[in-house]
Protein backbone atom coordinates (compact mmCIF):
# COMPACT_ATOMS: atom_id res chain seq x y z
CA UNK A 1 0.00 0.00 0.00
CA UNK A 2 1.24 3.81 -0.59
CA UNK A 3 -0.29 5.67 2.75
CA UNK A 4 -0.37 9.53 2.34
CA UNK A 5 -1.17 12.22 4.87
CA UNK A 6 -2.66 15.58 2.65
CA UNK A 7 -3.94 18.55 3.99
CA UNK A 8 -2.59 21.90 6.29
CA UNK A 9 0.48 21.57 8.11
CA UNK A 10 -0.83 20.47 11.51
CA UNK A 11 -4.12 19.21 10.21
CA UNK A 12 -3.25 16.26 7.42
CA UNK A 13 -5.17 13.27 7.08
CA UNK A 14 -4.81 10.14 6.22
CA UNK A 15 -5.24 8.56 2.72
CA UNK A 16 -4.29 6.24 0.06
CA UNK A 17 -2.96 6.14 -3.09
CA UNK A 18 -4.63 3.23 -4.71
CA UNK A 19 -3.23 0.96 -7.84
CA UNK A 20 -5.00 2.87 -10.16
CA UNK A 21 -3.59 6.49 -8.82
CA UNK A 22 -6.82 7.81 -7.14
CA UNK A 23 -6.37 9.35 -4.29
CA UNK A 24 -8.66 7.83 -1.27
CA UNK A 25 -9.59 9.28 2.04
CA UNK A 26 -8.57 7.14 5.15
CA UNK A 27 -10.52 9.18 7.76
CA UNK A 28 -13.46 7.11 8.34
CA UNK A 29 -11.11 3.94 8.93
CA UNK A 30 -8.08 5.33 10.89
CA UNK A 31 -7.88 8.71 12.88
CA UNK A 32 -4.11 8.93 11.10
CA UNK A 33 -0.85 6.84 10.10
CA UNK A 34 1.42 7.09 12.90
CA UNK A 35 3.55 3.90 14.67
CA UNK A 36 0.07 2.60 16.71
CA UNK A 37 -1.27 1.99 12.96
CA UNK A 38 1.94 0.11 11.79
CA UNK A 39 1.87 -1.59 15.04
CA UNK A 40 -1.56 -2.81 14.63
CA UNK A 41 -2.04 -5.59 11.83
CA UNK A 42 -5.85 -6.05 12.07
CA UNK A 43 -6.18 -2.62 11.65
CA UNK A 44 -3.72 -2.36 8.21
CA UNK A 45 -5.75 -5.60 7.35
CA UNK A 46 -8.96 -3.12 7.24
CA UNK A 47 -7.25 -0.48 5.15
CA UNK A 48 -6.54 -3.38 2.66
CA UNK A 49 -9.42 -5.30 2.45
CA UNK A 50 -11.35 -1.76 1.66
CA UNK A 51 -8.87 -0.60 -0.74
CA UNK A 52 -9.57 -3.43 -2.67
CA UNK A 53 -13.08 -3.49 -2.60
CA UNK A 54 -12.76 0.34 -4.10
CA UNK A 55 -15.18 1.56 -1.34
CA UNK A 56 -13.37 4.46 0.41
CA UNK A 57 -14.39 7.77 -0.20
CA UNK A 58 -11.85 9.76 -3.72
CA UNK A 59 -10.24 12.87 -3.00
CA UNK A 60 -9.27 15.45 -5.43
CA UNK A 61 -5.93 15.76 -5.54
CA UNK A 62 -5.30 19.42 -7.30
CA UNK A 63 -4.17 21.68 -4.88
CA UNK A 64 -3.52 19.35 -2.23
CA UNK A 65 -0.73 19.88 0.42
CA UNK A 66 0.98 16.13 0.83
CA UNK A 67 2.05 16.47 4.30
CA UNK A 68 4.80 13.98 6.15
CA UNK A 69 3.06 10.70 5.26
CA UNK A 70 3.64 9.77 9.19
CA UNK A 71 2.64 11.21 12.37
CA UNK A 72 3.99 11.45 15.79
CA UNK A 73 7.71 10.33 14.72
CA UNK A 74 9.37 9.01 17.64
CA UNK A 75 13.20 9.92 16.42
CA UNK A 76 14.74 10.14 13.35
CA UNK A 77 17.57 7.79 13.57
CA UNK A 78 20.46 8.33 10.65
CA UNK A 79 23.41 6.53 8.85
CA UNK A 80 26.16 8.44 7.55
CA UNK A 81 28.97 7.44 4.96
CA UNK A 82 26.66 4.39 3.91
CA UNK A 83 27.11 4.04 0.49
CA UNK A 84 30.81 3.12 -1.40
CA UNK A 85 30.35 5.76 -4.07
CA UNK A 86 29.91 8.86 -1.14
CA UNK A 87 33.03 8.08 1.19
CA UNK A 88 34.88 7.68 -2.22
CA UNK A 89 34.06 11.29 -3.44
CA UNK A 90 34.16 12.75 0.19
CA UNK A 91 38.08 10.99 0.58
CA UNK A 92 36.41 9.00 3.49
CA UNK A 93 37.68 5.55 4.50
CA UNK A 94 34.17 3.29 4.39
CA UNK A 95 33.52 3.00 7.87
CA UNK A 96 33.70 0.01 9.58
CA UNK A 97 30.71 -0.08 11.86
CA UNK A 98 27.81 2.34 10.70
CA UNK A 99 28.04 6.09 11.86
CA UNK A 100 25.21 6.90 13.87
CA UNK A 101 23.51 10.33 14.60
CA UNK A 102 20.24 11.75 15.48
CA UNK A 103 17.86 14.30 13.62
CA UNK A 104 14.85 15.58 15.62
CA UNK A 105 11.59 14.79 14.75
CA UNK A 106 10.56 18.60 13.79
CA UNK A 107 12.88 18.65 11.25
CA UNK A 108 10.36 16.25 9.19
CA UNK A 109 7.95 18.35 6.78
CA UNK A 110 6.49 17.46 3.75
CA UNK A 111 8.14 16.01 0.16
CA UNK A 112 7.27 19.71 -1.55
CA UNK A 113 7.38 21.72 1.65
CA UNK A 114 9.31 25.00 1.51
CA UNK A 115 13.10 24.61 3.16
CA UNK A 116 14.77 27.13 4.85
CA UNK A 117 18.23 28.39 4.50
CA UNK A 118 19.90 28.48 7.80
CA UNK A 119 21.19 31.95 8.64
CA UNK A 120 24.91 32.41 8.20
CA UNK A 121 24.98 29.64 5.89
CA UNK A 122 27.15 28.95 3.09
CA UNK A 123 27.07 25.02 2.70
CA UNK A 124 23.14 23.98 3.02
CA UNK A 125 23.70 20.82 0.95
CA UNK A 126 21.11 18.20 -0.64
CA UNK A 127 21.08 14.53 0.22
CA UNK A 128 18.48 11.92 -1.30
CA UNK A 129 18.20 8.74 1.04
CA UNK A 130 16.13 5.77 1.40
CA UNK A 131 13.99 6.37 4.58
CA UNK A 132 13.06 3.16 6.91
CA UNK A 133 9.89 3.02 8.77
CA UNK A 134 10.30 0.62 11.82
CA UNK A 135 6.41 -1.31 12.63
CA UNK A 136 7.43 -3.20 15.20
CA UNK A 137 9.46 -2.74 18.25
CA UNK A 138 13.21 -3.86 17.92
CA UNK A 139 15.38 -4.45 20.85
CA UNK A 140 18.97 -6.40 20.38
CA UNK A 141 17.84 -8.68 17.51
CA UNK A 142 20.14 -11.22 15.40
CA UNK A 143 19.79 -11.45 12.39
CA UNK A 144 19.29 -9.15 8.89
CA UNK A 145 16.24 -11.55 8.50
CA UNK A 146 15.05 -10.85 11.60
CA UNK A 147 15.32 -7.25 11.28
CA UNK A 148 13.69 -6.75 7.90
CA UNK A 149 10.29 -8.52 9.41
CA UNK A 150 10.49 -5.29 11.57
CA UNK A 151 10.45 -2.99 8.82
CA UNK A 152 6.46 -1.56 7.91
CA UNK A 153 7.74 0.25 4.60
CA UNK A 154 10.17 2.58 2.99
CA UNK A 155 9.78 6.70 2.15
CA UNK A 156 11.83 9.54 0.07
CA UNK A 157 13.79 11.16 2.54
CA UNK A 158 16.00 14.03 2.15
CA UNK A 159 18.79 14.89 4.46
CA UNK A 160 19.60 18.36 3.89
CA UNK A 161 23.14 19.27 5.89
CA UNK A 162 24.83 22.47 6.64
CA UNK A 163 28.46 21.43 6.12
CA UNK A 164 30.14 24.07 7.95
CA UNK A 165 28.24 23.89 10.45
CA UNK A 166 28.06 19.79 10.82
CA UNK A 167 32.08 19.62 10.34
CA UNK A 168 33.70 22.61 11.03
CA UNK A 169 32.36 24.23 14.24
CA UNK A 170 33.52 21.55 16.46
CA UNK A 171 31.29 18.67 18.35
CA UNK A 172 29.08 16.20 16.87
CA UNK A 173 27.58 16.20 13.58
CA UNK A 174 24.06 17.39 15.17
CA UNK A 175 23.93 20.91 14.70
CA UNK A 176 24.51 20.97 11.13
CA UNK A 177 21.73 18.37 10.36
CA UNK A 178 18.95 19.74 12.78
CA UNK A 179 18.04 23.14 11.35
CA UNK A 180 14.15 23.71 10.32
CA UNK A 181 12.73 21.86 7.69
CA UNK A 182 16.24 19.78 6.93
CA UNK A 183 14.05 16.32 7.08
CA UNK A 184 11.35 16.22 3.88
CA UNK A 185 10.15 13.01 4.35
CA UNK A 186 7.28 11.26 1.70
CA UNK A 187 5.26 11.40 -0.45
CA UNK A 188 4.26 7.87 0.04
CA UNK A 189 5.13 5.32 3.21
CA UNK A 190 5.22 2.40 1.09
CA UNK A 191 4.53 -1.01 2.34
CA UNK A 192 6.99 -3.54 3.23
CA UNK A 193 5.19 -5.85 0.92
CA UNK A 194 5.89 -3.28 -2.29
CA UNK A 195 9.32 -3.51 -2.17
CA UNK A 196 10.93 -6.90 -3.20
CA UNK A 197 14.16 -5.52 -2.33
CA UNK A 198 15.56 -1.96 -0.66
CA UNK A 199 19.27 -3.19 -2.03
CA UNK A 200 17.49 -2.57 -5.83
CA UNK A 201 16.12 0.39 -5.86
CA UNK A 202 17.89 3.64 -7.80
CA UNK A 203 17.94 7.15 -6.25
CA UNK A 204 17.80 10.35 -8.24
CA UNK A 205 18.18 14.02 -7.62
CA UNK A 206 18.38 17.12 -9.42
CA UNK A 207 19.14 20.87 -8.19
CA UNK A 208 17.69 23.02 -10.84
CA UNK A 209 17.10 20.79 -13.47
CA UNK A 210 20.79 19.51 -13.40
CA UNK A 211 20.92 16.02 -12.51
CA UNK A 212 23.78 15.50 -9.44
CA UNK A 213 22.82 12.18 -7.27
CA UNK A 214 22.40 8.78 -9.67
CA UNK A 215 22.79 5.74 -7.09
CA UNK A 216 21.59 2.73 -5.77
CA UNK A 217 20.79 0.82 -2.82
CA UNK A 218 23.14 -1.63 -3.57
CA UNK A 219 25.58 0.31 -3.20
CA UNK A 220 25.19 0.85 0.84
CA UNK A 221 28.16 -0.50 2.84
CA UNK A 222 25.63 -1.38 5.73
CA UNK A 223 22.10 -2.75 3.71
CA UNK A 224 18.86 -1.93 5.33
CA UNK A 225 18.69 -5.41 7.11
CA UNK A 226 21.95 -5.12 8.65
CA UNK A 227 21.24 -1.21 9.85
CA UNK A 228 17.89 -1.91 11.63
CA UNK A 229 19.78 -4.89 13.50
CA UNK A 230 22.70 -2.84 14.44
CA UNK A 231 20.76 -0.58 15.65
CA UNK A 232 19.01 -2.42 17.68
CA UNK A 233 21.52 -3.14 19.80
CA UNK A 234 22.48 -0.04 20.57
CA UNK A 235 18.62 1.72 21.24
CA UNK A 236 15.06 0.53 21.23
CA UNK A 237 13.35 1.06 17.76
CA UNK A 238 9.36 1.85 18.35
CA UNK A 239 6.92 1.55 15.51
CA UNK A 240 6.72 5.38 13.99
CA UNK A 241 10.82 5.79 14.36
CA UNK A 242 12.25 6.87 11.21
CA UNK A 243 16.25 5.63 9.79
CA UNK A 244 17.77 7.82 7.46
CA UNK A 245 20.41 5.19 5.60
CA UNK A 246 22.60 7.08 3.66
CA UNK A 247 23.12 8.90 0.36
CA UNK A 248 24.99 8.03 -2.82
CA UNK A 249 27.63 10.18 -4.30
CA UNK A 250 26.82 13.60 -5.86
CA UNK A 251 26.44 15.84 -2.80
CA UNK A 252 27.76 19.27 -3.52
CA UNK A 253 30.45 18.59 -0.84
CA UNK A 254 32.06 16.01 -3.17
CA UNK A 255 32.60 18.31 -5.70
CA UNK A 256 35.40 20.21 -7.42
CA UNK A 257 35.67 23.61 -6.24
CA UNK A 258 33.42 26.40 -6.20
CA UNK A 259 31.33 23.89 -4.32
CA UNK A 260 27.48 24.40 -5.87
CA UNK A 261 26.07 24.92 -2.25
CA UNK A 262 22.54 25.69 -2.40
CA UNK A 263 20.94 29.07 -1.92
CA UNK A 264 17.78 30.14 -1.69
CA UNK A 265 15.91 30.22 -5.37
CA UNK A 266 17.63 26.78 -6.04
CA UNK A 267 14.69 23.50 -6.73
CA UNK A 268 15.74 20.42 -5.50
CA UNK A 269 13.75 17.27 -6.66
CA UNK A 270 14.53 13.88 -5.62
CA UNK A 271 12.75 10.89 -6.11
CA UNK A 272 13.66 6.78 -5.04
CA UNK A 273 12.01 4.18 -7.50
CA UNK A 274 8.92 3.19 -6.37
CA UNK A 275 8.66 5.28 -3.91
CA UNK A 276 7.95 8.96 -5.38
CA UNK A 277 9.02 12.12 -6.25
CA UNK A 278 9.64 15.38 -3.94
CA UNK A 279 10.11 19.28 -5.07
CA UNK A 280 11.36 21.87 -2.83
CA UNK A 281 12.07 25.39 -3.57
CA UNK A 282 14.62 26.84 -0.89
CA UNK A 283 14.36 30.10 1.10
CA UNK A 284 16.20 32.07 3.61
CA UNK A 285 15.47 31.25 6.77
Amino acid sequence: MKLLRVGTAGAERPALLDAEGTLRDLSGLVDDIDGALLADEEALARIRAAAGTGELPTLDAAGLRIGPPLARIGKVVCIGLNYHDHARETGAEPPAEPVVFLKAPDTVVGPDDTVLVPRGSAKTDWEVELAVVIGRTARYLDSAEEALAHVAGYAVAHDVSEREFQIERGGTWDKGKNCETFNPLGPWLVTADEIADPQDLSLKLWVNGELKQAGTTAEQIFPVGEVVRYLSRFMTLYPGDVINTGTPAGVAMGAPEPKPYLRAGDVVELEIEGLGRQRQELKDA
